[in-house]
This record gives structure tokens, C-alpha cells and sequence, in this order.
């Protein structure tokens, strides 16, 4: 992957500056700013009849039972439903070493309580949209989240932002390389057995993924909010990557998924981590598995810090659905198109939904997505 596409990249989705809502919420508030406030009709659609019944039914996916020869062949069925049906998973004894996970958990706190003169030093400027900030925020009339963000590309190296990673503090800087290391090693597992499933020929998912795989992570602040039912932690999204995997780094509730029209809040499971599939990953499957939509909530009582890492394929490559997967029986559901042109796109709108996959989408003769 060339650099000057990353940077390329950052540019096409940087936002507009805008103050820290962890130090807006230290302010004695009784409501929140009018930026910050969603309206009525905002709220009704995003504020969707959420079902807390759905969230006792909700995918856990056991990676030991994946790697184990006498189990492997049920687990990895259960991972297959798990994939069309939800998109989304909670997944126990990783193998990622808990040292590693409690370093980052630390590190992330510690960042997030930066004083404000090192904060300034890794947050975003008007060309970059890495480092502390928000994404897709393209005007100054549209509503902000009611959230923070560290922002960074992780792998390959050669992409890392020069000017951002030398001024993370240690010992974080290196807790992060190694939990980036863990983060890389496990989604590419998890993709190759999704790939075992769907019956995707091996050498193509490596070739994407392993020689050519693209890392972002995304670390999230919600502070308490005085008005939690007319905020927003983040807006109704689907992910543009393959694969995302999200570590909770305190068992605060806040991430809600949909399914079948209704928001399902996720109780963060002590020692797993939460995995949905993004948008590259419904074009590989010619939409056999589907990306899938969330949101995050906040609460007027407890912060909640997550760190979602992102994997997908490089920019220079293209995507569409797998020859393996592609019959006269089961045409193509989108156009092969390249992975710069799929992020520009994603990147250059508000986030919300997952209309930013229909310019893709192969239509018949009536206009109606196949």
C-alpha cells in the first residue's frame, strides 16, 4: 500500500475541529448544548423500539471449541449462523494473553485522562482525521456525538501517521504495539475460518487479509450525559472494514446492534470480545453474511471507554464479491470496485445506515438491488 493513498485517505475524511466532550462534561450541566441535542424527529429514527429479550439470545462464539479437531465442526456451524444471522458475535477464550488486555485497558484510561496541553499534542487538525476528536463532522450546523475519539491506523507500518505515534506516551506506545500485533493474529483467524465456512478458496482470503491487511483502531470516550435519551454516543452505522472487534474496557453498557428492525443493548461478557462484520466482508460473501447496523448509547451515571480495531483489506486492491461464490445460480450482488474508491466514499458523508453500499449494489431491469 502507498502511502501517499493513506494520506490521501485522511485527508478525504477529515472533520471539522470540535471541543473535547469529556471536558464539556465536567461543566455543572443540567442540559446539553443545542449541538449535541438530537430533535424529535432525529430521535424517532434513530430511537427504534429496542428489544432487551433479543440480547439473552445474542451469539457467543467459543475460539478454543474452533480450534479443537472433535468440536470444530459444530462451532464453526454455529459461527456460520452466527454470521447470516446476526452479523455479529460475542467471542470466549480468544487466546489473546490477558496481560496485553489489561496493559491496553490501562493505557486507554490513562490517555483519555491526558491533561490538555499533552491531549492537544495527538488531536486532529483540519487535514488530518487521526488523533483525538470526532469523525464525519462536515459542517458547523450538524449535531455532534456526545463522545470522544483517538483515532490512528495501526498496520501496515508504513501507513502509521509520523507526526502522531512518537507523541503517545510510554508505556502505552508499546502496550498498543503488542496489543496490535494480538488484534491482527486473531481477526485474520477468525476470518479464515469464516472463510472455511462460506467455502472460500484459502490463498484468496490470505492474500487479502494476511499479506495485504489494513489496521485501524478506534478508541471511544462517553462521558455521563444530563440529558442521556436525547444524545447520541454514535449515530447508526454499519463498519466499512471487514472485520471489527471490540474490546469494553469497563462493563458499561451502551452498544446496541439491530436485528430485525429492533436495537439490541449488549452486555459486555467478562473476558470476550465483541466481533460484527463490516461492509467488505458483505461484498466478499456476495451478502451471504451481512454487515451489520449499531449504535452507542449513553447513560447519565458512568463513563463507558471502548477500543474497536478495525481489519481489512489494503487500499491498492479491489473488492467484490468471491469467484468462489459467484454461479449462474447466485450472480453477482455488487460491482467489484476498489477498496480506496469504497473508503473515499464512506468517509466523505455523515455516518448513518448503510446507504453508502448502494451505488455498489447490481440492479435488474426494474432497478431493484438483485
Amino acid at each position: 500500500m502507498d502511502e501517499t493513498a493513506e494520506a490521501k485517505l485522511s485527508k478525504a475524511g477529515a472533520s471539522l475541529l470540535v471541543p473535547s466532550v469529556k471536558d464539556l462534561a465536567k461543566q455543572p450541566l443540567s442540559r446539553i448544548p443545542e449541538r449535541y441535542l438530537r430533535t424529535d424527529v432525529e430521535l424517532q429514527l434513530t430511537n427504534i423500539k429496542c428489544c432487551s429479550s433479543l440480547s439473552k439470545q445474542v451469539p457467543i462464539i467459543d475460539m478454543s471449541k474452533l480450534s479443537s479437531v472433535d468440536s470444530h465442526d459444530s462451532e464453526l456451524q454455529n459461527l456460520d449462523i452466527a454470521c447470516k444471522q446476526w452479523g455479529f458475535f460475542q467471542l470466549m477464550n480468544h487466546g489473546v494473553k490477558a496481560s496485553v488486555i489489561e496493559d491496553m485497558k490501562k493505557g486507554v484510561e490513562e490517555l483519555f485522562n491526558l491533561p490538555k496541553e499533552e491531549k492537544n499534542k495527538l488531536w486532529q487538525t483540519p487535514e488530518d482525521r487521526e488523533g483525538f476528536g470526532q469523525q464525519f463532522v462536515a459542517s458547523q450546523n450538524q449535531k455532534l456525538d456526545w463522545a470522544d475519539m483517538f483515532l490512528l491506523v495501526t498496520f501496515p507500518q508504513e501507513a502509521r501517521n509520523s507526526h502522531l505515534f512518537p507523541n503517545i506516551p510510554l508505556p502505552f506506545r508499546d502496550n498498543l504495539e503488542a496489543y496490535c500485533l494480538e488484534m491482527r493474529n486473531l481477526s485474520i483467524k477468525i476470518i479464515e475460518f469464516m472463510a472455511e465456512a462460506l467455502n472460500i478458496e484459502a490463498n484468496e482470503i490470505r492474500k487479502l487479509f494476511e499479506e495485504k491487511g489494513r489496521q485501524a483502531m478506534r478508541m471511544n470516550y462517553y462521558p455521563p450525559c444530563p440529558q442521556p435519551h436525547k444524545a447520541m454516543g454514535i449515530n447508526p452505522h454499519s463498519d466499512i472494514g471487514a472485520l471489527t472487534i471490540l474490546l469494553q474496557v469497563n462493563e458499561v453498557e451502551g452498544l446496541q446492534i439491530k436485528k430485525d428492525g429492533l436495537w439490541v443493548p449488549i452486555a459486555p461478557m467478562p473476558n470476550a470480545f465483541v466481533i460484527n462484520l463490516g461492509d467488505v466482508l458483505e461484498i466478499l460473501s456476495n451478502g451471504i453474511y451481512k454487515s451489520v447496523e449499531h449504535r452507542a448509547t449513553v447513560n447519565s451515571e458512568k463513563e463507558r471507554i471502548s477500543i474497536a480495531t478495525f481489519h481489512s483489506a489494503m487500499l491498492d486492491g479491489n473488492i467484490g464479491p468471491s469467484p468462489s461464490l459467484v454461479t449462474p445460480q447466485t450472480p453477482p450482488l455488487f460491482k467489484t470496485i476498489g477498496l480506496f474508491e469504497l473508503y473515499e466514499r464512506y468517509l466523505s458523508q455523515e455516518v448513518g445506515g448503510k446507504s453508502h453500499l448502494d451505488f455498489i449494489r447490481i440492479q435488474n431491469e426494474n432497478g431493484e438491488s438483485l
